[in-house]
């Protein structure tokens, strides 16, 4: 998706270590049209696995997953991390590293939103290590819900998380594409 990669070089911060800050139009303020291209390019890309729910972790996938969702007209799910006093039945928790929080979170959602028979992409802003969208297809698995395929806006292609994620056996599609990140670079398949 052009408009995303020249986005992404023309106001993205190397701040090394692999983390890309983008969040001036992705995941702090948020380009809203940016977001709705990015969610129709998605979904055109899952319009044949007959989606029923969409699903991403707490907070930053929730836009490009909700852009995603709507173009499919289907509802999202973010896997909580931390558990409101609201939810107050049975859930099913995963736990995944978070690389710019430096530590494992808890990925949480009520059963009474995930369900067997339900067909489910998932949608981040960001595929790296491949950690949190691993996460997130365990808690499908757990509903003894199907995983029909992955997005994400961006990948960060040198962290191994397509190839982390081939064991899944679903679609992986990527908008923008990162190669390199070495010496302050930021460069885009």
């Amino acid at each position: 998706m052009e408009e995303l990669k020249r986005r992404i070089l023309a106001e993205g911060k190397n701040l090394g270590r692999g983390i890309l800050k983008v969040d001036g139009f992705i995941n702090h303020q948020i380009d809203t049209h940016l977001m709705f291209e990015v969610g129709r390019e998605l979904a055109r890309h899952f319009t044949d696995a007959d989606v029923t729910k969409v699903i991403t972790a707490e907070i930053s996938g929730i836009a490009p997953a909700l852009a995603t969702a709507h173009a499919l007209n289907v509802p999202v799910i973010y896997a909580r991390k931390t558990r409101p006093i609201t939810m107050t039945g049975p859930v099913f928790v995963e736990i995944a590293p978070s690389h710019t929080k430096g530590r494992d979170v808890f990925l949480m959602v009520s059963t009474e939103f995930l369900r067997p028979g339900d067909r489910v992409l998932v949608v981040d802003d960001f595929l790296a290590s491949g950690a949190t969208i691993a996460a997130l297809a365990r808690l499908v698995e757990h509903a003894g819900a199907t995983l029909v395929g992955i997005g994400a806006a961006i990948e960060k292609r040198f962290e191994g998380g397509r190839d982390a994620l081939a064991h899944l056996n679903v679609p992986i599609v990527s908008l923008a594409v990162i190669t390199d990140m070495s010496d302050g670079r930021i460069v885009i398949e």
